[in-house]
């Protein structure tokens, strides 16, 4: 599989390139150029193969070119040692448990399996990277668990006044680590601000083998297309008529990763999702994509330091017009039923749900075609541990969920060591010394 542009199909490079380059010179994001047929090693896996079997085997025959079937299944092993979790809820109800990770965030498969493939293919080339990354909590925790023992990577992880938390001291460069976390006196979006700055300079960029790890880059995004491979192992003995994904619409990440398994030949009759914005429906009830209204050749390049999938839904659109509008269901959801659906499914399930979780769960009743078929399938696809939401859970359903044991230490605020003002020159230093 090759990847291009999504401001210019002609411009195509291979996977080992597009994650390490992430950004196109044209200011596009990069996307599968063709649309693999997936299908005989979709149907082979079974309910048995292991995540980390399964993500072998699909880098194999998506990045077959490049990683042979031995480096496809150490890169997957590696990045794997953890796996997602379906479980049944009804009849027509499943639960996709993706906070299964070591950090309790979907975060951990996208950036563990990123890490995974730029370790390999930096040993390849002989050089190393440094992976640029704007943290909150969830990111900066993913990020250091994911680039723990990494020789050929470094991490900068820039977190905004007082945000730092779940940072182990040993993973930190100054005691033999490879991590870097630094306080920016300032916001998220200032954090968001110097990555921007830093990752197009292309000088900087290519002095210090910059990268990113966040759904800018692909390598990052193309691993959360096996989680609907994983559900369908799990699903096709037992479900035999339609089955749609009610998902959260975050930045579109998994969104775009479920119709890139789509276009890879997965059984999958839609994808159910929020309203917001950007991703709305028309007067006719079907979904509707602002942004796309503008054409690409009048917009910004695309943001490193702040990414958003919707152009890569575009391409989508753009090359399946008709089918989209009949695979993607936006439902407007009201706080209301939002908290609604919170109670419903702690009342009737007993399980804790997220405010976004019981959002995708309120879109789902919404859809007909989905809630009213009785031989149709809903997957509720949950993105993290309902623990670190436990404040408005208990204030809607009376009780909360238990921190497990492997996530307390990740609440532990951590005091920098290193603090920068909020510009370009400060933000240069902290490369400088990694240099050294």
């Amino acid at each position: 599989m090759q990847f291009s542009s999504t401001r210019n199909s002609n411009n195509v490079i291979n996977f080992s390139k597009a994650i390490t380059e992430c950004v196109s010179p044209d200011g596009g994001l990069y996307v599968p150029a063709s649309q693999d047929n997936l299908k005989p090693w979709i149907y082979y896996l079974t309910e048995t193969t292991t995540f980390a079997s399964m993500a072998g085997a699909l880098t194999s025959a998506m990045i077959k070119e490049e990683f042979s079937p031995i480096i496809s299944e150490a890169i997957a092993t590696k990045a794997f040692p953890f796996s997602p979790k379906l479980r049944q809820l009804d009849d027509s109800l499943y639960e996709l448990d993706l906070y299964t990770g070591p950090t309790g965030s979907h975060l951990d498969f996208g950036v563990s399996y990123l890490a995974s493939c730029l370790e390999y293919t930096l040993m390849m080339q002989d050089k190393t990277a440094i992976v640029l990354a704007v943290c909150n909590n969830s990111v900066g925790k993913s990020m250091a668990q994911a680039m723990r023992g990494k020789e050929r990577l470094k991490a900068v992880l820039f977190h905004a006044k007082d945000t730092m938390a779940g940072i182990d001291e040993k993973d930190c460069i100054w005691n033999g680590g490879n991590i870097y976390p630094v306080e920016v006196e300032g916001t998220l979006q200032d954090c968001s601000k110097l990555v921007q700055q830093l990752f197009n300079d292309k000088n900087l960029v290519n002095e210090y083998g910059l990268t990113l790890a966040n759904t800018m880059n692909i390598g990052r995004l193309l691993p959360q297309t096996f989680f609907y491979t994983y559900a369908f192992s799990r699903l096709k003995g037992k479900v035999f008529g339609d089955i749609f994904y009610a998902l959260a619409p975050g930045n579109y990440g998994n969104l775009v990763a479920g119709l890139y398994a789509w276009r890879f030949s997965l059984p999958v009759n839609g994808f159910i999702t929020e309203c917001t914005p950007a991703l709305t429906t028309d007067s006719t009830g079907r979904c509707h994509m602002l942004d796309s209204m503008i054409p690409m050749a009048k917009r910004p390049p695309a943001n490193p330091g702040s990414p958003s999938n919707l152009e890569r839904m575009e391409e989508v659109f753009f090359a399946n017009p008709a089918v989209i509008k009949g695979l993607v269901f936006p439902k407007p959801v009201s706080e209301k039923e939002r908290v609604a659906s919170c109670k419903e499914l702690f009342m009737k399930y007993g399980v804790y749900a997220d405010g976004k979780t019981a959002g995708a769960y309120a879109a789902a009743k919404k859809q007909t075609e989905a809630a009213d078929r009785e031989a149709s399938t809903v997957v509720l696809v949950a993105r993290e541990h309902p623990a670190f939401h436990s404040e408005s859970i208990r204030r809607w359903c009376g009780e909360a969920p238990e921190v497990p044991e492997n996530l307390k230490a990740l609440f532990s605020s951590v005091k920098p060591r290193v603090c920068i003002e909020p510009n370009i020159e400060q933000a240069k230093t902290v490369l400088a010394a990694l240099k050294n």
